[in-house]
């Protein structure tokens, strides 16, 4: 089975490693990198986070950012936090279980879970003793990506990506064991390790008939969730919405938002939605991986044009705006330093409790 879930990786190239759509365009990042003349010119394009989102921003500084009531309520968690003090803390913020937990610094969905009891949260604390952010979990109905980004001498921006979320779910069918009905579709049985992990009490569990078994909460690709090229849904309504947003955020001019909402209407007129986290210059326009809908080359050729609208909303920032780039070395060295803490807790995640 294993070797054939390889195999099929192998051929679907919405599996394929990052590497596979980032190495055939450096030629053009080099291209506007000498363009800018400046190896580091990315640097200045969101000037409220750090280095702009290269990954090694605090998600839980980040989120703060975000006007109260888009936001999920968030608390901060120190490596050297007493237990009893984390659960007063939560009490404080009015977060309770089920929950969500994740590395302050991290991406891709590295070590997102989410913890339905105090048990599960210490044992969370004690295997990863990281910086952890807490959020309560979102009883939303739907989940999605959006991408937008507005130069800085402009009132108005553009949504270039929106990218649906479908959750991995099975249906009972009142014989077979949970195990064996992930076994049987096509796309869960890819994710087999991961959910036996999340479900390992419920695996040799019958559901009922016609039972749907959520496999995976977390809306992250690498966990299971499909990716559904949603663009057609982009209006002038949305784009109004997130001009807001952009607004209510000085300094944030590109990126990906990840949010949660229960009807596209309430998204769409900004009424009722949250936002998970806001990801800047290494996001993904993340409706490419609808491999159903989109093709390879397509999705390289959206890469390349959103890099162009970053290359053109740093230089703004930099030539009208007088925002000093950073410093290549500098850059590096925190390209470094995250390679070095992403080897830390993938150590951890390896590690027995």
């Amino acid at each position: 089975m294993k070797k054939s879930n390889s195999i099929e990786k192998l051929t679907n190239w919405e599996h394929w490693p990052s590497a596979m759509f980032y190495v055939p365009n450096l030629p053009y990042a080099f291209y506007l990198a000498l363009k800018a003349k400046h190896f580091a010119f990315f640097s200045v394009t969101n000037p409220c986070i750090k280095s702009s989102g290269n990954g090694t921003e605090s998600k839980y500084e980040t989120i703060l950012l975000v006007p109260e009531k888009h936001r999920p309520k968030s608390v901060l968690i120190q490596p050297n936090t007493s237990f009893d003090g984390v659960l007063k803390n939560l009490q404080k913020q009015q977060i309770n279980f089920p929950l969500i937990a994740k590395p302050d610094v991290g991406f891709r969905g590295l070590l997102v879970k989410k913890i339905a009891s105090e048990i599960e949260l210490k044992n969370y604390l004690d295997k990863y003793p990281i910086d952890i952010i807490i959020q309560e979990f979102l009883d939303y109905e739907n989940e999605c990506g959006v991408f937008y980004h507005r130069n800085p001498k402009k009132n108005t921006g553009h949504i270039t990506s929106l990218t649906l979320k479908r959750f991995l779910s099975v249906t009972g069918d009142g014989k077979s064991t949970l195990k064996e009905l992930i076994l049987a579709d096509d796309r869960a049985k890819l994710y087999i390790n991961l959910f036996a992990e999340i479900h390992q009490e419920k695996l040799a569990s019958i559901p009922n008939k016609n039972e749907v078994v959520k496999l995976t909460a977390i809306g992250n690709h690498s966990k299971g969730t499909q990716f559904i090229n949603g663009n057609h849904l982009i209006s002038k309504k949305l784009t109004d919405t997130f001009d807001k947003v952009s607004k209510s955020i000085p300094g944030w001019y590109y990126g990906r938002v990840d949010l949660k909402y229960n009807t596209f209407e309430e998204l769409e007129n900004g009424t009722d939605f949250k936002i998970l986290e806001i990801n800047g210059i290494i996001a993904e326009p993340t409706h490419i991986y609808d491999a159903e809908n989109y093709t390879y080359l397509k999705a390289l050729k959206a890469i390349r044009a959103h890099w162009k609208s970053l290359f053109n909303i740093a230089t703004t920032n930099h030539t009208t705006f007088n925002m000093p780039y950073k410093s290549p070395i500098s850059f590096l060295n925190e390209i470094i330093a995250l390679k070095q803490y992403t080897k830390k807790i993938k150590r951890f995640s390896r590690e027995t409790p």
